[in-house]
């Protein structure tokens, strides 16, 4: 396996920048686009996933990329709560959110198990 050099070559982090592209497609038009609120706090919270994800790799220590996939795994568990308010406020079809929560735990799966393979690499 070679060694991955940027955060962009990162399997969580391309998730994510997909998850963040989903949102903004789902938010830009329709009722969730006029709920200013509820559209730019599921917007922050889908970037933040990928942004954490980012800056922890850039960090200089394996602990503080550790903390920071826990940092995008929260904000990712807070894009699925949000999107439940948006079903439930009829802003998006039942289909939509399915969608949304299934790459949301998709991607926390995915970060759980780097955080993982981090203390396994760590150990070895």
């Amino acid at each position: 396996m070679s060694k991955v050099e940027r955060f962009e070559d990162l399997q969580v982090w391309q998730m994510a920048h997909h998850l963040s592209v989903a949102i903004y497609d789902l938010t830009r038009d329709g009722e969730f686009s006029k709920d200013w609120g509820l559209r730019d706090q599921i917007q922050r919270a889908s970037v933040s996933v990928m942004s954490n994800i980012a800056e922890g790799f850039e960090r200089y220590s394996r602990q503080e990329f550790k903390q920071f996939l826990s940092f995008a795994r929260g904000s990712c568990a807070e894009v699925r709560s949000q999107i439940h308010l948006a079903k439930s406020l009829g802003y998006v079809a039942e289909s939509d959110c399915l969608k949304i929560i299934e790459k949301c735990i998709g991607l926390s799966r995915a970060i759980g198990g780097l955080r993982s393979s981090l203390d396994r690499s760590a150990r070895a």
